[in-house]
């Protein structure tokens, strides 16, 4: 992909530890759904979602502002593995909970002004695979598609979010439910 730094890492949770990791997020993580504005009207969000952090680690999206709840251990765990990996000291992660194919995230880019001139985003799949898509911002004709298995790590860095939106579509197919944590770092 030009102007794009994107890595993808098939199997960088071990099969034989997802299951105990589902668990534990499905259990620990405080999940909410929350409201957002749609051309004016008030809707849920399609997906389940939480906010983890550093204190003062607060983030804006979509007219919302997240004050971050204290790393609870499988979250720090999981920070701590991907700084092993990648050299980055991520501190917040926003987790979203695809309950079904009709949960989604539509068109954006991860560029909000506290993330910083070239965020570096971690995005982490455990469940059922989904479909991932990127288009670029000014050349319409690019575009891409991936498959983000259960225990893929998908990074994106340098000069990804300038160029390039991404969204995880709707599906007509009955899907099982998917987690995903994107870790960033907040300035």
């Amino acid at each position: 992909m030009p102007d794009a730094e994107v890595y993808l890492v098939p199997d960088f949770i071990p099969v034989k530890d997802q299951p105990k990791l589902w668990e534990a997020l499905q259990n620990e993580v405080a999940w909410r759904q929350e409201e957002i504005k749609f051309f004016g009207k008030s809707i849920p969000q399609p997906r389940l979602t939480a906010w983890y952090g550093d204190a003062g680690k607060s983030y804006t999206y979509s007219g919302l502002t997240w004050q971050p709840l204290p790393w609870i251990p499988i979250l720090a765990q999981l920070r701590d593995q991907l700084f092993a990996c990648t050299g980055v000291s991520f501190n917040s992660v926003l987790l979203n909970l695809y309950r079904n194919g009709q949960d989604s995230m539509g068109w954006h880019a991860d560029d909000e002004p506290e993330l910083g001139p070239n965020p570096v985003i971690a995005s982490l799949s455990l469940g059922q695979e989904r479909s991932f898509h990127f288009r670029h911002r000014t050349q319409k004709e690019l575009k891409q598609k991936l498959a983000l298995p259960s225990g893929s790590l998908l990074l994106m860095a340098g000069q990804t979010q300038h160029h390039w939106q991404h969204q995880v579509p709707k599906s007509a197919k009955p899907l099982e439910p998917r987690i995903n944590l994107t870790f960033r770092v907040i300035r």
